[in-house]
């Protein structure tokens, strides 16, 4: 299906040069080819593909200092255990729960380490990375049950108040499904939540479906994929869904979006819905930036992690 076509629009000259040149890359022109839902090898092959283009991509990036990570099990569940190296983060310190990105469909194995590693560097805090299951062969709800395993194994090793949990994109809907699970099973909250560019709404209803649909020079519709991954399941569902959930309780919450982000509505929503639940949440809205940011190298970028690190710093407990 061929995306909405619309003229370029200008790139803001007060953005950073890297964050300009980043935004000369053109959006998708119409969406992936993807299989049929039935086909699961047709699924599989694009997983390859697409996992060795990440691959790549972060091949190119320089980080800024090594990360020891740890290949493990927790309660069952392949998991990564970072720490940076001459870092802060100790064996009784808090610790940093994240979940990938990448559609619920990409970056696991290896990649969901490695795509945490600046996690591990701007919190510094202990990260772990959930390498949680994926469609075409493990649909909802294998990642859900995942990650709340994962999460009910570090509540036996640390007090709430010294867990923290976050996700990007795919990785905010589970972070968010998350807590709305736990919550219904009883479990505590964490310290604290961040969000950044969350999919929390798979039905894909917001304004900014079709306001940035083609402006957004990194993502197009995942309705397909969200569709592969519900399994049958209403997408509205919240925990397939966290924006339809009744948020009360929740922690305080980090929530971050770009302009020019197809996902900027779900962000916006999810942080008056938050609002409304009477839960302490701060929005960063950022000029002109895309899903995902300005490719991480920008000074855009790493203002964001700094208003990360900072927010995380005000929830930790002093010792």
């Amino acid at each position: 299906m061929n995306l909405p076509s619309h003229p370029p629009l200008p790139i803001p000259a007060h953005l950073s040069k890297a964050a300009r040149q980043f935004l000369t890359q053109p959006p998708p022109t119409q969406a992936p080819s993807l299989p049929e839902r039935e086909d699961t090898d047709g699924w599989l092959r694009l997983v390859e593909q697409t996992d060795g283009y990440i691959r790549a991509w972060l091949a190119d990036r320089a980080l800024p200092s090594p990360v020891a990570a740890q290949d493990t099990q927790v309660a069952g569940v392949h998991t990564y255990v970072l720490r940076a190296e001459g870092g802060t983060a100790t064996d009784e310190g808090p610790i940093y729960l994240d979940i990938h990105g990448g559609a619920l469909l990409y970056g696991g194995g290896d990649l969901c380490a490695h795509s945490c590693t600046e996690t591990a560097l701007n919190t510094g805090m202990t990260t772990w990375s959930i390498d949680y299951r994926m469609p075409p062969l493990d649909p909802y709800p294998a990642a859900l049950d995942d990650c709340l395993a994962v999460y009910q194994a570090l509540l036996k090793v640390r007090d709430p108040a010294d867990v923290f949990v976050g996700g990007a994109s795919a990785g905010g809907n589970l972070a968010a499904a998350l807590l709305v699970r736990a919550k219904d099973e009883g479990l505590p909250m964490p310290a604290a939540l961040v969000l950044r560019t969350p999919e929390v709404d798979l039905a894909e209803s917001g304004d900014s479906f079709h306001t940035n649909a083609g402006i957004d020079n990194v993502l197009s519709s995942l309705r397909e994929v969200n569709e592969l991954y519900a399994n049958g399941y209403d997408l509205s569902h919240p925990y397939l869904s966290p924006l339809f959930a009744d948020l009360s309780g929740f922690p305080p919450t980090f929530l971050q979006s770009g302009t020019r982000d197809l996902f900027l509505s779900n962000t916006v929503r999810m942080h008056r819905k938050l609002l409304s639940a009477g839960v302490e949440a701060e929005l960063h809205v950022f000029e002109a930036m895309p899903h995902g940011g300005f490719g991480g190298t920008s000074p855009e970028d790493a203002e964001l992690a700094a208003a990360v690190r900072d927010f995380l710093d005000r929830h930790r407990r002093r010792l």
